[in-house]
């Protein structure tokens, strides 16, 4: 019997507090999910110590043979699951089971409201597997030793997840960690050898490390006769203890790539799509990617823990490998199993090895292929554009070589809808380009509403040649990376001159001309009045509806951008605008007839409403609404 000594009562981390709460008083749809996570931990432990023992073989202390031990007791109304891993010290213990040491907690603690407390599947996605124990049972109890430690730097770790814990020092012959879980008497029913193997295959199946359960068979004597009142226990592998991404894909089932990912991405819903690739030649290597179904709540944190899990020749080398797959595929979950890098391979091993290099090229390569056939499922695809599309603009800016395949899995909303889903890809809109179309056209703005109802689009719906709208937060800075498709230049139409190319007749750019020339003394009495307000005033035939709009030169910075760079505290250059006129507006005309103060006024009333219709903002506000509100009284 383990004896205690030294004990201490410490408090919960308070998000730790929070949650125990939510999971002990709340009624969850799944509670057997808690065995897959204490298994999932367990192994990663076996991992750990398979990887440290390669420096100091002392570490296995005699016992090689990783593997988790489950048993329970009926009676007594527990299951106890150990393994011979790396174990943990007083520190590990009050580090690993007294707080979350996961960025954004607090975020994953507000999404446990209301109908999703019942929902068990947002557990993995914050690294708190281990108190998914307190599901189903009332108390729970730790007991561990590092490996390499001495047997007297034992630590046991109590809790009935109340706000508090102990942590005591024990005696403990082996390194390595076992858990108790005290069942609620509603949830007894785990305390069952079926229903706990049957949750081992259903769960756990592809874990490299073999998951054993005890077997009780009447002891026999040498001629297979049973020996009165004795019996033998053996220790049974309840998985197939292989692992998965090893296996040919021809003998692998759905459920159980699914079952892996779920191990993998420590997330309990299905993924999208996944691509299990092994490679052999120069470079020898396995690989098997996913595409969540989800996001993590980090994902827009570009710091934050990403990439895949890097094993040498099966042997565990490091959780989020980050060096194999560029930043904009941050969301990739997986597995890499190369037998081209050291056993002993370090992070900063990693940045230095030129192989690693050319592994990240080619899986960066089979990610955009996945993603690509992927897309032929409208459906699905819009499923992850609708998570991950955001991320993926990051591409073009940060991937060159792959600039076209990134440009392809693009979608944008876009006039052929007028639907503020973003669904049409570049593809699409080459393929309804107007005869004569040699540009694709986009417009950026802060929201959906602002980039469909912008004066910019009239000449275009008169045409009926498409807009791409563009209006998520990243999409100018996507566009100054993105320069072409499909051999068809991009053109801001909202910047520069406006060229329709062939799209327009002859006649038609004649009588521009004509109107343009005609009207030479408004434009030259209009930028007399505004002075270094504006750039240049010009004639447009952009306009059908409104009466004038502002136009950035073309190689300018947007509205949208010098918003977003000056929110973050950079000093940027004045620029001011171009004022083009619709010479067939009743606004303008009332204008040409004009003089005097109140030229001035109009002209400055059009080119505020022009700057607030581009989003903009006004030096000077009240000085608009005052002339605004003479011009209505007058």
């Amino acid at each position: 019997m383990t004896t205690a000594t030294h004990e201490e009562t410490l408090g919960f981390q308070t998000e730790v507090k929070q949650l125990l709460n939510l999971m002990i008083h709340s009624l969850y749809s799944n509670r057997e999910i808690f065995l897959r996570e204490l298994i999932s931990n367990a192994a990663d432990a076996c991992d750990k110590l398979r990887y440290q023992a390669l420096d100091n073989d002392a570490l296995y202390e005699g016992d090689s043979e990783l593997r988790v031990e489950i048993e329970h007791d009926s009676e007594a109304g527990t299951v106890t699951l150990r393994d011979n891993g790396i174990g943990m010290n007083r520190e590990d213990v009050i580090a690993n089971l007294g707080t979350i040491a996961k960025s954004g907690t607090a975020e994953f603690l507000k999404q446990l409201s209301g109908e999703q407390q019942k929902d068990a599947r947002l557990i993995g996605q914050f690294g708190v597997g281990f108190y998914s124990g307190f599901i189903v049972a009332d108390e729970i109890t730790v007991r561990t030793r590092k490996a390499g430690d001495a047997a007297d730097a034992g630590v046991e770790w109590r809790s009935k997840g109340e706000g508090e814990f102990v942590v005591a020092e024990i005696e403990r012959e082996k390194h390595g960690t076992e858990i108790i879980l005290h069942l609620k008497e509603d949830a007894r029913e785990f305390a069952d050898d079926y229903r706990l193997q049957s949750l081992v295959r259903k769960y756990s199946d592809h874990i490299e490390v073999p998951v054993k359960m005890p077997r009780t068979e009447k002891a026999t004597d040498d001629d297979g006769n049973e020996v009165d009142g004795s019996e033998v226990t053996t220790w049974e592998t309840v998985n197939e203890a292989t692992a998965l991404w090893v296996r040919p894909k021809s003998e692998v089932s759905e459920d159980e790539y699914k079952a892996f990912y779920k191990h993998v991405a420590h997330d309990f819903s299905d993924p999208l799509t996944w691509s299990h690739n092994k490679v052999e030649g120069n470079l020898e290597y396995t690989s098997l990617l996913y595409v969540p179904g989800r996001a993590p709540f980090d994902l827009y944190e570009r710091d934050g823990a990403r990439g895949v899990k890097l094993y040498v020749q099966r042997v565990f080398i490091m959780d989020d490998a980050e060096q194999f797959l560029p930043l904009y595929l941050r969301f990739i979950k997986g597995v890499l199993d190369t037998r081209d890098l050291s056993l002993n391979v370090s992070r900063e091993l990693l940045q230095q090895d030129p192989k690693v290099e050319k592994i990240k090229s080619a899986l960066t390569k089979r990610a955009l292929d996945m993603l690509k056939k992927l897309a032929k499922d409208k459906e699905a695809y819009q499923t992850f554009w609708n998570t991950f599309g955001s991320v993926l603009k990051e591409g073009p800016a940060e991937d060159y070589a792959n600039r076209d395949k990134i440009s392809g899995l693009l979608r944008f909303s876009s006039t052929h809808t007028d639907s503020a889903t973003q669904d049409q890809s570049l593809a699409d809109y080459v393929e309804r380009m107007k005869e004569g179309q040699d540009k694709i056209y986009y417009i950026v703005a802060d929201g959906f509403n602002a980039t469909k109802n912008s004066p910019h689009l009239e000449i275009f719906r008169k045409k009926g040649i498409e807009v791409l709208l563009l209006h998520d937060r990243i999409d100018e800075w996507l566009m100054s990376h993105l320069t072409e498709f499909d051999g068809k230049k991009f053109a801001d139409v909202a910047k520069g001159d406006l060229d329709l190319g062939d799209v327009e007749d002859e006649d038609e750019k004649k009588a521009q001309e004509e109107t343009a020339k005609s009207k030479e003394d408004l434009v030259k009495r209009v930028k007399e009045a505004l002075g270094e307000e504006v750039q240049e005033v010009k004639i447009t035939h952009r306009l059908t509806d409104s009466p004038a709009c502002v136009v950035l030169p073309e190689h300018e910075m947007g509205f949208q951008m010098r918003r977003i760079m000056e929110a973050a505290g950079q000093s940027l250059p004045e620029v001011k605008p171009i004022l083009e006129l619709n010479p067939d507006h009743a606004l303008v005309a009332r204008l040409e007839g004009a003089d005097g103060d109140g030229f001035g006024d109009l002209a400055r009333i059009l080119l505020d409403q022009a700057i607030i219709a581009e989003g903009g903002h006004l030096d000077d506000p009240a000085a608009y609404v005052k002339r605004l509100n003479a011009l209505l009284s007058a």
